[in-house]
């Protein structure tokens, strides 16, 4: 029987609770691997990913999470400080004027 996006999700966040973020990261890919659509697995590899040096990589599932929910404040925040760590400034501040119209109320999609 193999395990859900969910299932797999959830063993990720058990790994980054006990410090293991590289396995949490690869049970994430994992999650995202079963449901192309998981918006938490995409969310969760790319901050992983982030905290593991890896930016270039943080920055696709960051932004497969945007594509997923355009309208998820915290994705485009993430992606903001994903963007911010490569030293890619113009689109961090990009990422974070989008965060910042959702915090207000406004809707991007």
């Amino acid at each position: 029987m193999s395990e859900s996006a969910q299932d797999l999700y959830d063993e990720g966040n058990g790994m980054i609770a006990i410090g293991n973020i590289s396995s949490a990261a690869e049970k994430y890919k994992k999650s995202t691997e079963v449901d192309p659509k998981f918006f938490d697995g995409w969310h969760a590899l790319g901050m992983a990913l982030m905290k593991s040096g890896k930016l270039k990589e943080a920055i696709g599932a960051g932004l497969m999470a945007t594509d997923l929910r355009p309208n998820d404040q915290l994705a485009w925040t993430s992606l903001s400080q994903m963007y911010m760590k490569n030293g890619q400034i113009k689109e961090a501040e990009a990422a974070k004027s989008n965060a910042t119209i959702l915090g207000i109320g406004g809707k991007l999609k």
